[in-house]
């Protein structure tokens, strides 16, 4: 565990709201998820393979006055996440809270090659759907003991899944296959009164998405009902609500939040 040592002075900060685990989120749209959720008065576990990036978005968290540690794990390894879980609920419990919500946002993203589905790696179809498929089934297993009536899970899936964007279908794939997963454990959680949902993102302005491209700034925005970019808080709204009150009857659902680039 990773934790600054300010985070002990601001346990009160919860107001007795539940700890939200978000895992991939040593940066971009995991760090935005970190952010939100703290500003928002929540205890936040960070997760990631990433320990430097862990420790930055726990810094930020604390001087945003929120309340932040830091968990490495591999999500494709079981050891792994079941130690990680373990870890998270004893911290929350530290806290005086419970694991209130689980963001599967970990995922394999910037450094995909782009190629036809002939010229794939087989060796890069594993991983991508490791991380990005197994993963959020990995974590949402660990976790399952810990989590109580009223608890949340958050997967994040993808607007490509329905764009079928070409020389990804191993990311297309991987996200297709979230949504699937995300149906099946709403109906296998639902009896626990825990909801299951998937946000499926567009395009959204990271550090990651920026690499990609060099008009990530401008890209697909003409195609929007929205003409504008997508900012990873716009993807921030959407966690806070499936993770709050508001949406207790929602579950198996998928929430694209694109600006209106399509229409589902």
């Amino acid at each position: 565990m990773v934790e600054t040592p300010e985070t002990s002075d601001l346990h009160q900060s919860s107001g007795g709201l539940g700890t939200v685990v978000i895992t991939g989120a040593a940066g971009g749209l995991g760090r935005a998820f970190a952010l939100g959720f703290a500003r928002r008065g929540y205890p936040v576990a960070a997760v990631d393979i990433a320990p430097d990036g862990i420790e930055e978005t726990v810094q930020a968290v604390t001087e945003a006055n929120g309340t932040a540690a830091g968990f490495t794990a591999d999500v494709t390894d079981t050891a792994s996440t079941n130690s990680m879980a373990q870890q998270v609920n004893e911290y929350a419990q530290s806290l005086g809270t419970t694991v209130h919500a689980v963001v599967n946002n970990a995922a394999i993203y910037a450094t995909i090659n782009r190629s036809s589905f002939e010229d794939i790696d087989p060796d890069e179809w594993d991983k991508v759907l490791g991380v990005n498929l197994k993963g959020p089934w990995m974590v949402t297993r660990a976790f399952s003991p810990y989590l109580t009536a009223g608890a949340k899970v958050i997967n994040l899936a993808s607007a490509t899944v329905y764009s079928g964007s070409e020389q990804w279908a191993h990311y297309v794939a991987s996200k297709a296959g979230v949504i699937g997963l995300t149906r099946v454990l709403a109906k296998e959680l639902g009896h626990r009164d825990i909801n299951v949902n998937t946000i499926a993102p567009g395009f959204t302005l990271t550090e990651a998405s920026y690499g990609l491209m060099d008009d990530a700034a401008s890209y697909g925005v003409q195609r929007g009902a929205l003409k504008r970019a997508s900012q990873p808080d716009d993807i921030v709204g959407a966690a806070l609500f499936l993770a709050g009150p508001d949406s207790s009857f929602v579950t198996g659902q998928t929430i694209v939040v694109d600006g209106g680039r399509q229409f589902i």
